[in-house]
């Protein structure tokens, strides 16, 4: 079943950055599980993050699972059980802090499903050359994927995914495990996925899957993307019928992240994003929200704009 909200004809706000939170509210995430760490170490720090991301108007919080995998918290010496325990503290966090706003009932928790190459911890996220096949990917996500099912969460935030077979791989998932869920593309360009695939190609390929997603899009990209991607995808929305299937767009800052160093280069300019995403609405995105280096601040820019 489909949370109410999630079926709205207005925009849907999405959350910003979940890690960049974490780090503004004093979180190291210098580790190879990154935010999912935070979920032993600092709970509450994450509870905090939610309930800022809330209280600055997002409708949608996504989980802390990014990056947590049995395979990845038993790579970093945890046991079976402690992972599957703080998978599920994930949702729970997330869930409690919905609970506590006054329009608790309008408010939706994804729960993040991050790519492998994330499970990796070497950047083969924005790249996608696995070398692996779908059937091979999609055992990789089943163990996670089992577990949320099972959880608080509304639906599956498939994100930054950056080939279209990892996509392919959770579309088949979904339809082994049926749950709402979205997959969200990482982009190199205005017109091509990480690994250099055509994103015409890619929704394309998606939308004919037996369990299609509730929305498409993109995020973990550079905002200057994002216009003509949106006009990409409505096409191939457009030509598949898929009139239902809502188009989603939360890109990063505009800031510029260095692999090598690990750093981000630039400033973040608030004003200009939200401008922006005011556009990027009027283009055809459905829902809307910030990626890596959007804050809270962000997020009620835009649910202001937006409210106007």
């Amino acid at each position: 079943m489909i949370h109410k909200t999630l079926t709205l004809e207005t925009p849907l706000i999405l959350d910003g950055g979940l890690a960049t939170e974490l780090e503004n509210l004093g979180a190291d995430l210098n580790d190879a599980l990154w935010s999912a760490r935070i979920l032993d170490t600092a709970p509450e720090l994450i509870a905090q993050a939610h309930r800022h991301y809330f209280e600055s108007g997002a409708q949608v919080a996504t989980t802390a699972t990014y990056q947590a995998t049995p395979e990845g918290f038993t790579k970093q010496g945890y046991s079976p059980q402690r992972s599957l325990t703080l998978i599920n503290r994930a949702v729970k966090l997330a869930h409690e802090q919905r609970l506590l706003q006054p329009n608790a009932s309008e408010l939706v928790v994804a729960a993040s499903i991050g790519p492998y190459g994330a499970f990796l911890a070497d950047g083969s996220e924005y790249r996608g050359h696995y070398g692996l096949d779908i059937s091979s990917l999609m055992k990789f996500h089943e163990a996670r994927w089992r577990i949320l099912m099972d959880s608080d969460a509304d639906c599956f935030a498939c994100e930054t995914i950056p080939c279209v077979e990892e996509a392919l791989a959770l579309t088949e998932l979904a339809r082994h495990y049926p749950k709402p869920y979205w997959i969200s593309f990482s982009c190199r360009s205005a017109s091509a996925l990480s690994d250099g695939s055509d994103i015409e190609s890619a929704v394309q390929q998606v939308l004919a899957s037996e369990f299609p997603p509730i929305a498409i899009g993109v995020n973990c990209s550079a905002p200057r993307y994002i216009a003509p991607l949106i006009k990409r995808i409505h096409k191939q929305l457009q030509a598949s019928r898929a009139s239902k299937v809502k188009l989603l767009v939360y890109p990063n800052s505009g800031e510029q992240y260095d692999a090598t160093e690990k750093c981000w280069h630039g400033q973040a300019d608030i004003e200009r994003f939200v401008d922006a995403a005011v556009g990027w609405v009027a283009a055809g995105a459905d829902w809307v929200g910030g990626c890596c280096r959007t804050t809270p601040s962000h997020i009620r820019s835009l649910a202001a704009e937006l409210e106007k």
